[in-house]
């Protein structure tokens, strides 16, 4: 099993609202507030917004500066609902039923040339969610028109992604993060390149190892970091978005009865390091891990780097003898 993950940083201004509800009607295509955050969102022909990752801070009112770049008209539609990933082999007519029937939280139009403002406040009390933005002109979403908005408590923030398989394992199963403060938010995008669903269940203690038997009752009485569906059929993705409290090695399973039992489990390694690779038996497939990218964020002091397994899976690391307390 080669697998590959990308995990990157984003030290981008400020947003929020009331899982993703704004408490007044946003203001499209005005000027914007004096004590706004501004994040300008360049829309091009190919078709594409620059940039398509912002990391924003929840309890501000945000501003949304759009400037279009080409020769054709885009719109710039921040879905209301958090934490869904549309599918871009939908028809024009199925994105715009989606948006009628789940409402927005901007929705304007730039003409070729033209620059408009999108002004969405938030409340302070907005989860720590990602909202999908796209543009509805017809098939620019389909080419690759969207992006995303990640809520954190403050401008600094990690993204990354991890995928399920119909084989009862996340690929990659080992992910690695180093942060310089804590807490910080932490959102990855799961994919399901299979056809059964899953979940990705994240534990709250660090340095504890679930064990199939024991993870049903561990979850009554400690409730997970975070814990999503992962909605079957090849494609389907979702956000898990959640916040990292302190150093140490975090399980993540999923939790679908059987999945956990047949491996299905990796781990997320925040300021430790990593096992090293497992010995390679002389005639046998070599087992060990690759380090496959890293990133800086500069002004934040955030490293992050990410892991996979090659053909093999990661050591666990010890368990303890009980779970910690609080």
């Amino acid at each position: 099993m080669v697998a590959a993950v990308l995990l990157a940083g984003l030290g981008v201004p400020a947003v929020g609202g009331a899982f993703g509800h704004p408490t007044s009607i946003p203001a499209v295509g005005v000027a914007r507030p004096a004590n706004a955050t501004v994040l300008t969102i360049n829309l091009t022909d190919q078709p594409r917004f620059a940039p398509s990752e912002l990391n924003v801070s929840a309890g501000t009112t945000a501003t949304f500066h759009l400037v279009n770049l080409g020769n054709y008209a885009h719109t710039f539609t921040l879905l209301a609902q958090p934490n869904v990933v549309l599918n871009a082999s939908w028809s024009p007519a199925q994105l715009d039923q989606y948006v009628h029937q789940n409402g927005s939280l901007a929705n304007v139009t730039v003409a070729p040339g033209a620059q408009q403002n999108a002004t969405v406040p938030f409340n302070a009390s907005t989860g720590f969610d990602t909202f999908e933005f796209v543009s509805l002109v017809p098939y620019q979403f389909q080419a690759g028109m969207s992006g995303f908005v990640h809520i954190t408590s403050s401008a600094a923030g990690l993204i990354g992604s991890d995928n399920t398989t119909d084989s009862y394992s996340f690929v990659p199963d080992a992910l690695v993060a180093n942060a310089a403060h804590y807490p910080f938010n932490l959102d990855i995008l799961v994919t399901n390149t299979g056809n059964l669903g899953h979940t990705f269940t994240v534990a709250p203690w660090s340095n504890y190892t679930l064990s199939p038997a024991n993870f049903t009752t561990y979850f009554q009485a400690h409730a997970p970091l975070v814990s999503v569906s992962v909605p079957s059929g090849a494609g389907q993705s979702v956000w898990a978005n959640f916040t990292v409290p302190g150093p140490g090695v975090y399980q993540y399973i999923c939790e679908v009865p059987g999945h956990f039992a047949n491996g299905m489990f990796g781990f997320l390694y925040v300021n430790v390091a990593p096992p090293p690779p497992a010995a390679a038996p002389s005639t046998a497939i070599i087992q060990g891990w690759i380090l496959v990218g890293s990133g800086v964020l500069l002004g934040v002091g955030i490293t992050l780097a990410a892991t996979t397994a090659y053909l093999g899976r990661f050591p666990r690391p010890p368990a303890d003898a009980e779970p910690p307390h609080a």
